[in-house]
């Protein structure tokens, strides 16, 4: 592949960071300390139609691809606005592709072109307490009743549900098979607004503007039109999903690290200590170009990545790669960027600890880096599978 990007997409990338640049460090620090939903940033990224970009055209969006949706979400987190930033809407783009591949005619009639213009908030149920990375032992269950599907379970850390009026939920339409245990699962588009569905704000150590629930489902009663794809094939209709997440989040940790060196080198620049600023000692300058060469080689294998999903090859290798070099090399940045400032490092003035927050997260979520090592020794290696 040409790693060069395209004059649009360089374009794409120019047009995000001066919008991303109308909401500076401050907004994000005041909306993260009072645990604001950010709706004026969301609102300037809907009327300037970025928000569909990767839904097809004939549903209101722009119909480009993968690549071009990690380089808008790449600019915002290196903006300052990290998650925070990026969560508002990468579920939008990623979240929504099972529905774009596997959904009936009406249902993205009626779903896409709102997602699109931004007047319809999606989040997506997966995860529950007892299952954890463990997706085919959920417990929330769908029971057929006449038209209608009865859905009762929990889930956890569901991004966004408490702005979201949809989610696209996986549940067990038929009791797990030892042999065959991603048999049996489907996916569904539910309303949350509902008195069958509570909401819990889970209390968290960073990415406080955008928060995760435990959503409770005591018997939401669902159309069977409002089903996704095929009953029991849920499992394989949500690994549409799966790879273009770990590709959008390993470009926003590299945003985040970016964000996290620019800040560190600039007051490496002018913070002076014995005569001469600081950024002149090499215990100062080598960890910085370290970071940065790291920086720069995990963006190429997450734009490879996205290359090939985009061309229709084979990514998980490259996807599950690309989240973890992502992920420890935007930690590292931001790390050094906090022992860069020293004290001034930990205090909330420089925003540094707000980085650090954050690219902690992508560390964790939306799967561990030992999870990814997981599948890279025995899908790649071949090694045996250690569960």
């Amino acid at each position: 592949m040409d790693f060069a990007l395209t004059e649009e997409q360089e374009d794409i990338r120019r047009a995000v960071a001066e919008l991303a640049a109308r909401f500076p460090d401050t907004y994000w620090a005041d909306h993260d300390e009072r645990a604001a939903f950010p709706q004026d940033f969301y609102d300037a990224f809907a009327e300037g139609g970025w928000l569909g970009m990767a839904i097809p055209e004939e549903y209101g969006g722009g119909g480009l691809g993968i690549l071009e949706a990690s380089l808008l979400l790449q600019e915002i987190a290196a903006s300052g606005a990290g998650m925070n930033g990026c969560s508002t809407m990468h579920l939008t783009i990623f979240g929504l592709n099972t529905l774009v591949k596997h959904g009936s005619p009406q249902l993205r009639e009626e779903i896409l072109p709102r997602a699109a213009d931004g007047s319809l908030h999606v989040c997506f149920g997966v995860t529950e307490p007892d299952a954890g990375t463990d997706t085919t032992r959920i417990s929330t269950v769908a029971r057929r009743d006449g038209d209608d599907y009865v859905i009762s379970g929990r889930k956890v850390w569901i991004t966004k549900a408490g702005h979201s009026q949809k989610m696209v939920l996986i549940a067990r339409t038929a009791p797990r098979d030892a042999e065959r245990p991603t048999e049996g699962m489907t996916l569904f588009l539910v309303d949350i607004d509902s008195d069958a569905v509570r909401l819990r704000a889970i209390p968290k150590m960073g990415r406080n503007a955008v928060a995760s629930y435990e959503v409770v489902i005591d018997g939401l009663r669902t159309p069977a039109s409002r089903r996704v794809g095929e009953e029991g094939q849920g499992f394989r209709h949500l690994l549409d999903g799966l790879n273009p997440e770990r590709i959008l989040l390993a470009h926003e940790a590299v945003g985040i690290g970016r964000a996290a060196l620019r800040a560190a080198v600039d007051y490496a620049r002018t913070r002076v200590v014995f005569d001469r600023p600081i950024g002149q000692n090499q215990g100062i300058a080598f960890p910085l170009a370290e970071a940065a060469t790291r920086l720069d080689a995990a963006e190429l294998m997450a734009r490879n990545a996205a290359w090939r999903y985009d061309q229709g090859l084979p990514c998980g290798k490259e996807a599950n790669m690309a989240k973890w070099l992502c992920a420890d090399a935007g930690f590292l940045a931001a790390d050094r960027a906090v022992q860069t400032l020293g004290g001034m490092g930990y205090a909330k003035e420089f925003h540094v600890e707000r980085y650090f927050r954050e690219s902690r997260l992508l560390r964790l979520a939306p799967i561990s880096q030992e999870m990814i090592l997981t599948y890279v020794s025995s899908h790649v290696l071949g090694l045996p599978r250690s569960y």
